[in-house]
């Protein structure tokens, strides 16, 4: 159209340049719209005509709206930039420092507004009840085949997407001594030192942490009562201090010995180096607990097509390497290991963990999550 203006003259010209111009813009807003409305309800890029037109409908979006992805977790930053740069896509990220609780209160309080989340990403209880009431939308990815069938909802309501193991990560020039398993974190050496990732009523890491705490005190996937006594013995103790542990903290001194995730401990090592922490991290074999975070796209979500373009993204083999460079273990890894399309000198970074963990099923996490709910609060202040 700006060659045209060039040669064309007159009133008449110019009034038939604004037509044209008015009708080629109204014709790429009704397929825009159009695009939208049909990337609402595709369960896979196939329903929109394959990843060309998917990737074009999420570029005439141009926007995607992220929740609860702080930069350092599991690599979420460079996750971010990437995609951003790779479909010219903004991303807006909010309430980095959120839990999965405050992901499912976004989705219900923002319905139907432009800053509604558009993707979650999930501890598995909060993804299994979100999908029980019908907030998700189904989609499955180009590799839905890779995803293990007992790591994934059968219709495309939610599915796994990197995880790791409980660890115990310490400050090695504040305590001489570093905790390698539960049982170490009674010693009186370590009063007013041990700190959890938030609240385990809101926070899937957290929640992970007391079920680690239960395997190591007699529990099991089906009783998770013992982690929560511990906890309440850990805080009558002294031990226990109900801080939420951030890198933030950690280099405060104020949260020495954290337990999280291994990759979220592992991935703080280096930036903590900086500081002139001495970051140790140990996967404690008396509580091993190891389980995995949830993709799930917002049934109402204001940006459809970019939605299901950021889950096809993660779940590709640039995706899935750029979680494991965070050190986290992405869900396609063995898969992906078989074909050679894992970078093995990531691989080389993980943690290391003597001994397999098995996964507790959905029953058994809602049932822990009931019990934790009405339990934890009255425990710990009682």
């Amino acid at each position: 159209m700006r060659q045209r203006n060039i040669v064309l003259h007159g009133l008449l010209a110019a009034a038939l340049v604004a037509a044209v111009a008015g009708c080629g813009s109204s014709e790429k807003a009704a397929e825009a719209q159009n695009n939208t409305s049909d990337a609402a309800t595709a369960t896979s890029a196939a329903d929109l005509g394959g990843m060309d037109a998917l990737i074009k409908a999420a570029q005439a979006e141009g926007q995607l709206n992220v929740i609860t992805l702080p930069p350092d977790w599991a690599n979420y930053g460079e996750i971010i930039e990437t995609f951003s740069k790779k479909y010219n896509i903004k991303v807006n990220s909010d309430n980095p420092d959120g839990s999965s609780q405050d992901e499912i209160n976004a989705v219900k309080s923002l319905k139907g507004q432009d800053r509604a989340p558009d993707v979650l990403d999930l501890g598995g209880a909060f993804a299994q009840s979100g999908a029980k009431e019908g907030l998700f939308a189904n989609y499955k990815v180009a590799t839905w085949a890779d995803i293990p069938d007992s790591q994934k909802e059968s219709g495309g309501a939610w599915y796994n997407d990197y995880g790791g193991y409980i660890s115990i990560g310490c400050d090695a020039k504040k305590i001489p001594v570093c905790p390698t398993t539960f049982a170490d974190l009674k010693k009186p050496e370590y009063k007013g030192k041990v700190a959890l990732n938030g609240d385990p009523t809101k926070s899937g890491s957290a929640f992970a942490g007391v079920f680690a705490a239960a395997l190591a005190n007699g529990g099991s996937f089906t009783n998770i009562q013992p982690g929560i006594d511990y906890f309440a013995a850990l805080k009558k103790s002294g031990n226990y201090i109900p801080v939420e542990s951030t890198p933030a903290t950690i280099e405060k001194g104020e949260t020495p010995i954290s337990i999280d995730w291994d990759y979220l401990n592992a991935g703080y090592t280096k930036k903590l180096a900086e500081k002139g922490i001495d970051w140790k991290v140990a996967v404690p074999s008396d509580g091993i607990y190891g389980n995995f975070y949830c993709q799930a796209i917002n049934k109402t979500a204001p940006h459809p097509a970019a939605a299901r373009l950021w889950e096809e993204f993660l779940y590709s083999d640039e995706g899935q390497n750029l979680w494991l460079k965070g050190y986290a273990r992405p869900v396609r890894l063995p898969k992906m290991s078989e074909s050679g399309k894992a970078d093995t000198a990531l691989v080389a970074q993980l943690p290391k963990v003597e001994a397999k963990a098995e996964f507790p099923t959905t029953d058994q996490i809602d049932g822990a999550k009931k019990v934790l709910t009405d339990g934890w609060t009255k425990a710990l202040t009682g």
